[in-house]
């Protein structure tokens, strides 16, 4: 039987810290404001779901082959989030800059097949919490749906807190986007550790 506690714990904590779904959330939603960052959140979750829903069918034999793919796949996650981190110092409007449309649902949808936080974050959910204990169609199902309903949430209340506190960092842009930045060196450097 799965340990609730800790597949629980490992959802939360995963889905609820620094990552390129949370900081897109939230620079999204700070823009253009959280009823019109919804669709890239629909697009988050859609994404998020469908590799959930991968891992499990797929989970044994991509579990097989992370060994060998596991140094390419951070290594291309880690470039990515620098280069986001990137983007982000460059940028001269700040992270909350006006924009005359948000990020779309395609755009959410199609980062998670880049987010290696979410494919790491996925495939470890599914192999070390759900194959060893469940074989089930409805555990197919359910498990899914539950990480996606986690990881939504998460980002929503990212979108939340962008939109929020969007006055105070459109004041503070530069600090803004120097600390988003940062966020994103982490989340790159933490993938190694």
């Amino acid at each position: 039987m799965i340990n609730l506690h800790s597949f629980l714990t490992y959802a939360i904590v995963m889905s609820y810290t620094p990552g390129p779904n949370n900081i897109m959330s939230m620079a999204n939603a700070g823009s253009v404001g959280f009823k019109n960052a919804l669709p890239f959140n629909a697009g988050v979750i859609a994404g998020f779901l469908l590799i959930t829903i991968l891992s499990m069918l797929f989970g044994a034999s991509l579990y097989a082959l992370i060994p060998s793919f596991k140094y390419v796949m951070l290594m291309a996650g880690a470039l990515y989030m620098l280069y986001l981190a990137y983007k982000m110092l460059r940028s001269t409007g700040g992270v909350f800059a006006v924009k005359t449309k948000g990020y779309t649902f395609f755009n959410g949808f199609i980062l998670q097949f880049v987010n290696i936080k979410v494919l790491v974050y996925c495939i470890t959910a599914v192999s070390t919490y759900i194959l060893p204990y469940y074989n089930s169609f409805s555990a197919f199902i359910i498990f899914p749906l539950l990480l996606s309903i986690i990881g939504g949430s998460a980002t929503l209340c990212w979108a939340l807190f962008g939109s929020f506190f969007r006055n105070i960092f459109t004041k503070h842009a530069r600090a803004a986007n120097v600390i988003m930045a940062l966020l994103l060196v982490y989340c790159a450097i933490s993938l190694f550790f």
